[in-house]
């Protein structure tokens, strides 16, 4: 059954059914990473949530274009439009690089990070840089439209006129009474401005700042915020389908992107914004700073992930059983990282695995009518997509694949009789268990030896074959020995009725 695919719309606060602009077709941007220095786990958290929604909205047949910016100008330190530096401009002077050194190193980092945790690469990856002119273009065509003013050489967005037209603060619920009172910026450094929600979309460059460009206000660079509207509005036209991000970026990035598009052109950028929240740890915000009674900070990097070299967990684990532990939680509802988390995500992912790996050995299934087996099995993959399908809900998938697992385990086990179940259904049982876990959740099998081409399942398969001889021959030393050096690897060997299977351990 084909379910109706949902979505939690934030900007309506409510889930929606999801409609595209253009049938059969899909424009989804993303706001992608500031290059300035390795990508943190919360961002990871982020990309790889909206590489299961890209995916899935593929399998549903939907033709996407997915598109993921690079940021390598105009996000000021501490957000605020005056008086502040580039980020990246401040790491190209702190380190003596050229700026364009520092965004390639840190986008290499970035991509070989979403290569690790199997991400898709987007359809374009435009970066702002290389798209300066149509920046200024759009700050011509805000002006034009009377919804900013020009000060100095730099070019702010009047955020009182827009709001006597359009309702500001919609997306993060915010008022305008209320912007004056938490915007971001340091009030000192706002002279310029005519009300401190006013947020700048060009900016005049100082003497020493490096990134720098001609306009018809000033040498200087764009506004972070103008960024994401012109890139997303040119690779997916003035209206697309999703605009997406962490939930961090309501406010002020997302909520100014909607006013300068509709400053722009007059309308609406994205049909639907979803969000993903944030990634706790241990239950509580990460954070650098050292704990005074425990001498440890909250934090960890993906990398101190892989290699267990932090003192907030008790080793290192592989980065499928991390991307497994991330589709356990809804990518709308926090994530509470922790080590009996990972352990417990590291099981699961492992126990997945192993059943699918039984499931697709499975064969002679039963020919007659359907029974009680098959209606079960039927249902639940029914219900796998349905989960799915609401608002792309992969803990509740997940779910319903483990239901599946105790029928995959009964019929490898004897407990379920294979007569029971027909040969359609079988063949449709092994066809979700591949396409929730390699297409839709992009996992891989690790124990297939991941990108190394089968090599490790290749050498257990002949390590597992010398042992069956020894135990032919009756050969029991030679046999335990193997059993035991394996173990002592890692790796665990399970004797059964159809011969012997291997897992880590």
């Amino acid at each position: 059954m084909k379910h109706q695919l949902k979505v939690l719309n934030s900007l309506k606060r409510q889930k929606e059914v999801f409609e595209p602009i253009n049938e059969g077709t899909v424009g989804l941007y993303v706001c992608g990473p500031t290059v300035y220095s390795d990508v943190h786990l919360g961002n990871c958290r982020t990309f790889v949530s909206f590489d299961v929604i890209y995916r899935y909205l593929k399998y549903l047949g939907y033709k996407v274009r997915y598109v993921r910016n690079i940021t390598d100008v105009g996000h000021l330190v501490g957000d605020v439009d005056s008086g502040a530096e580039d980020k990246i401009s401040e790491k190209a002077r702190t380190e003596q690089l050229e700026p364009m050194e520092v965004v390639q190193r840190y986008m290499n980092g970035f991509h070989e990070m979403m290569t690790i945790f199997n991400t898709e690469k987007p359809d374009i990856e435009p970066r702002a840089t290389g798209h300066i002119v149509e920046q200024i273009e759009m700050v011509q065509e805000i002006l034009d439209n009377g919804y900013a003013y020009e000060k100095n050489g730099s070019v702010y967005f009047n955020t009182t006129k827009f709001a006597e037209d359009y309702p500001y603060g919609e997306l993060s619920g915010r008022k305008i009474d209320e912007l004056l009172a938490e915007s971001r910026d340091d009030l000192k450094n706002q002279d310029e401005k005519n009300h401190p929600s006013d947020f700048a979309i060009w900016m005049k460059a100082s003497p020493t700042h490096l990134m720098r460009w001609n306009s018809p206000w000033s040498v200087g660079f764009p506004g972070w915020h103008l960024e994401c509207s012109v890139m997303s509005t040119k690779y997916l036209g003035k209206h697309f389908d999703i605009h997406g991000g962490g939930n961090d970026l309501k406010f002020p990035h997302h909520e100014n992107e909607i006013a300068q598009n509709y400053g722009s052109c007059k309308c609406a950028p994205a049909k639907y914004w979803l969000h993903t929240n944030m990634l706790l740890m241990n239950g509580k915000k990460m954070s650098k700073s050292v704990d005074p009674e425990t001498g440890i900070a909250n934090s960890i990097t993906p990398v101190e992930l892989f290699t267990g070299d932090n003192p907030n967990i008790t080793k290192g684990y592989s980065p499928m059983a991390i991307r497994f532990f991330m589709l356990q939680s809804h990518y709308a509802s926090t994530l509470d990282l922790s080590d009996d988390a990972l352990l417990a995500a590291e099981k699961g992912y492992r126990k997945l695995m192993e059943a699918n790996k039984s499931l697709q050995k499975l064969n002679h299934a039963g020919k007659g009518s359907a029974g009680d087996l098959d209606q079960e099995i039927n249902k639940l993959i029914d219900l796998a997509h349905e989960e799915m399908s609401d608002d792309f809900s992969t803990p509740r998938a997940i779910g319903r694949l483990f239901e599946l697992s105790a029928k995959v385990n009964g019929l490898k086990n004897g407990q379920l009789k294979m007569s029971d179940i027909q040969a359609t259904t079988l063949a449709l049982l092994k066809e979700t268990f591949t396409d929730f876990i390699y297409t839709i959740f992009g996992l891989k099998d690790e124990n297939e030896g991941g990108d190394n081409n089968g090599t490790l399942d290749g050498l257990m398969n002949l390590i597992i074959d010398m042992r069956k001889t020894a135990r032919e021959e009756k050969n029991w030393g030679t046999s335990d020995k193997i059993r035991d050096a394996l173990k002592e690897a890692g790796i665990q060997v399970k004797d059964g009725k159809d011969g012997s299977e291997w897992s880590l351990v």
